[in-house]
């Protein structure tokens, strides 16, 4: 009998107002199908990434990699070859460069030059697949390319078609002979005699792969090599995309579980009003014998309910999302980490249960208290109407600790390269918020003097001395406005130090750039003789030109970014961070990056080792430069020192300051034409990038917000279910006053002044729950601004608040919670008539 009355008051309830458990369901939905989405997305992106990376390099026993970007003598081959320990040595000559599409584009084209009959026992999706009508030997033609689905895709070429590649101003013009069966970004595959001769690498390889004889050891191997190569795992690009885009992927997760931390403040308040509203029903169950953990089970079990229902359908709903971002986006989520890949969904039950379990924790969490209030119900007094559980205070000083212990928190270094001690300080310092409502209450009501205004005074007193069950209509307030606010503020002032920046490092007219990859510096330079014309060019006043070029300091984190360019004795035209230190007296002085510094240690005073190519120069640091540009370190040397330390004459960047009255078309016009003249006609203008500062900073600054449009999102929704949060948080607060509103009018209030109290002490919590949710947003602001930030992205920025978003946030909050309690109000005291009045007066007797 007793689970056919729980049955029946629970399914009454949810059959009476379905809309809230909906409600509910779908705040738990939401949270779960983000944070399974962005899963699925850098899941299924980083998997064929590491998949891409496996096919190119295939599954040698040893790969050997050379230290020096121009390559190596190929001699080591030879050698290898005939040694009794190797079975077979493939060599390889590793490019990247652009190829141009139907559209005089240019695409980023990774091509390998392969001696195909070695190399396909070691890397068989490698395999030139000649296309129809081609020769079966067609591999060994130095003139044919073979391009995989991506690059056919990109390029919009076919089987018999050319292809242009570019090489300095040039373009080395290759059939496409057929295809390739490995996956990921674009990929070309040629022979390596024709990748020797036409970029640049004759007599020299960049990586040998070797397999070995049974038994054989490794080391002799290694020994005989030297120190111009270098062993290198298989799975080493792989491992290192994974390990660097750990820290975005885990905020991004974050960042999407917070719209499941609003939900469960959602649940909360819909059980705390499920609770007070069958109050009577389960006092009545309580009298007839049902115990308070029995009680407490039933509201339990209404959450797991919520939970289970709304994390299936988050599931079901973030595999959708996630396939269609995948289609229609790519596996980028604006990291840049998967640059060229477009993966596949691969969707993994494991995640699918671990984020259903975290939306049905999250159910059971936000029905905590009110299982608890539940339980503690006087039955016999619930059912005379006077009160339902006894109140339990948290002691004052809980809130004021937790946030003391939040901001403690926030002090500690970050865990294996994650803030793991700021995450929880965030949540400390938002629970700590919460617990601070009655003491905010206390001091903010208490600045205010209603005078001789009966009904003002009413509804102040009462919104005071209801200080606790405040901090329970206005928790979810105080959760969404807070996250909104922070993470409105940490993109604000990532954009403004994003575009103070730009404003910084663009100081020039105009930006002529033939690589925008560090990694294609090698292959895409400018012309000497475009540089030699240039100058020379009407309405040009100055012109400043400069060297980029990876570094390999760690295998297992990206390449670090050399940037060589003019640079004053003290360094003025870089953002630094301090003033720059006295030059050495031997050594050329470098400035570092935050990140550079961040990660490897490097401070001003320090010798830095640079290794460039098969020898290491060492060099002073002098100073720490802001740098956006380049999240995993960047160096930047005065040109003049680079060249001399490495005989390197190759550039890739120009900028170019006008004359006053110059046109910026016309000067763009003439350089097109230089570039084609110094490359003979070869369309060598198509191989260049052209873009004017404002230009850049507008695409930058686009750029950005496409990157934070998940976190724009993630804060409407947040404040979408912290709206709906307020309406049934103040439902619940004014249909729990029933009686107290039938003995207000048996006193003599009418509706419209009943309604006026209510609406006054909403306008009394809501405004103090505004005040305390925007001093907690900025307060876990400053920890992901100044905290979060640098741990993830080893850069700094300084904050900024957008006063008119800022604004618009409390102005919304505060008229949905005032706006709710009126409504709310109106529906109860159209019932709050007779009837209630003299219910309310005899249970007063």
């Amino acid at each position: 009998m007793t689970l056919t009355l729980l049955r029946e008051v629970s399914g009454a309830e949810w059959r009476a107002h379905p809309w809230r458990q909906c409600l509910a369901v779908l705040a738990v939905a939401l949270g779960v199908a983000l944070a399974f989405s962005v899963h699925l997305i850098n899941r299924s992106a980083l998997s064929e990434f590491s998949a891409a990376v496996r096919a190119a390099n295939g599954q040698p026993d040893l790969a050997l990699a050379c230290t020096a970007r121009e390559g190596c003598d190929d001699s080591l081959a030879h050698v290898l070859a005939v040694d009794p320990a190797v079975q077979v040595a493939s060599p390889v000559v590793e490019i990247d460069s652009y190829a141009v599409d139907r559209q005089g584009r240019r695409v980023p084209l990774r091509l390998l030059g392969l001696d195909a009959l070695l190399a396909t026992p070691v890397a068989p999706q490698l395999r030139p697949q000649p296309a129809a009508g081609e020769e079966r030997t067609a591999f060994l033609d130095p003139e044919a390319v073979f391009l995989n689905a991506a690059a056919l895709q990109r390029l919009g070429v076919r089987e018999g078609d050319t292809v242009a590649v570019q090489h300095g101003l040039g373009a080395v013009t290759l059939r496409v002979a057929g295809t390739l069966a490995a996956g990921g970004a674009p990929l070309a595959v040629l022979d390596i005699a024709g990748a020797q001769a036409h970029f640049g690498f004759s007599g020299r390889l960049t990586r040998l792969d070797l397999r070995l004889a049974a038994g054989a050891d490794a080391r002799p191997i290694e020994a005989r090599a030297g120190a111009a190569w270098r062993a290198v795992r298989p799975d080493d690009a792989a491992a290192r995309v994974s390990n660097v885009s750990l820290a975005y992927r885990v905020n991004l997760t974050v960042l999407a579980l917070v719209a499941l931390v609003v939900g469960a403040f959602l649940v909360f308040s819909v059980l705390a009003l499920s609770v007070a509203q069958r109050t009577p029903s389960l006092a009545l169950l309580g009298v007839l014998g049902l115990a308070a953990r029995e009680r407490a089970a039933l509201v339990r079990a209404e959450c797991a309910l919520i939970g289970v229902a709304g994390s299936a359908l988050g599931v079901a709903a973030g595999t959708a999302l996630a396939a269609l971002a995948l289609r229609h986006l790519g596996g980028d989520l604006g990291g840049g980490y998967f640059p060229g890949v477009m993966p596949s969904l691969q969707f993994s039950w494991p995640a699918a249960l671990a984020f259903g379990a975290a939306g049905t924790g999250a159910a059971l969490a936000g029905g905590w208290l009110p299982a608890r209030q539940a339980a503690a119900l006087a039955p016999a007094q619930a059912l005379k109407g006077l009160g339902g559980a006894p109140r339990r205070h948290a002691p004052r000083w809980s809130g004021p600790a937790l946030l003391a212990l939040g901001g403690a928190l926030a002090l500690l270094p970050p865990l294996g390269g994650l803030p793991v001690a700021a995450y929880a300080s965030v949540a400390l310092l938002l629970v700590g918020g919460i617990a601070c409502v009655p003491i905010a209450i206390d001091a903010l009501l208490g600045l205010f003097r209603p005078g001789h205004r009966p009904l003002a005074l009413l509804a102040l007193q009462r919104a005071r001395h209801e200080r606790d069950a405040a901090a329970v209509a206005v928790a979810g307030v105080v959760a969404s406005l807070a996250l909104a606010i922070a993470l409105t503020v940490m993109v604000a002032s990532f954009r403004e130090g994003v575009a103070r920046w730009l404003d910084d490092v663009l100081p020039a007219d105009l930006y002529v750039r033939s690589a925008a990859q560090s990694s294609t510096s090698d292959q895409a330079f400018l012309d000497p003789a475009f540089l030699a014309a240039a100058p020379a060019i009407a309405g040009v006043a100055r012109v400043e030109v400069a060297r980029s070029r990876p570094l390999a300091f760690d295998p297992q984190r990206p390449a670090v970014v050399l940037y060589a360019r003019p640079l004053d004795a003290g360094g003025a035209v870089l953002p630094l961070l301090g003033p720059a230190l006295p030059p050495h007296a031997t050594l050329p002085g470098v400035f570092v990056s935050e990140p550079m510094q961040t990660l490897y240690g490097t401070r001003p005073g320090q010798a830095l080792a640079l290794p460039l190519g098969t020898r290491t120069v060492e060099v002073y640091v002098r100073g720490v430069w802001r740098d956006y540009a380049r999240q995993f370190g960047a160096v930047a040397m005065d040109l003049a020192d680079y060249r001399r330390a490495t005989g390197d004459q190759r550039l890739n960047d120009m900028a170019l300051w006008l004359a006053p009255g110059a046109r910026l078309d016309e000067v763009q016009r003439a350089l097109r034409e230089a570039a084609r003249r110094a490359s003979a006609g070869s369309g060598a203008d198509a191989l260049l990038d052209f873009a004017a500062a404002t230009q850049l900073r507008t695409l930058s600054l686009e750029i950005f917000d496409r990157s934070f449009a998940v976190t724009t999102y993630l804060q409407a929704v947040a404040i979408a279910i912290g709206l709906a949060g307020i309406a049934a948080s103040f439902s619940a607060q004014v249909l729990a006053r029933r009686r107290e509103f039938g003995l207000l009018a048996h006193l003599g209030l009418t509706r419209a002044e009943l309604v006026r109290v209510v609406a006054g002490e909403a306008a009394a919590w809501t405004g103090v729950g505004a005040v305390v949710g925007l001093a907690l947003g900025l307060g876990i602001a400053v920890v992901l601004v100044h905290v979060v930030n640098p741990q993830s992205f080893h850069w700094t920025m300084d904050m900024h608040v957008p006063a008119g978003r800022t604004a618009a946030l409390l102005a919304a909050v505060l008229l949905a919670g005032v706006a709710t309690a009126t409504l709310a109000a109106r529906a109860v005291a159209r019932r709050a008539g007779a009837r209630d009045m003299v219910a309310a007066v005899k249970e007063d007797w």
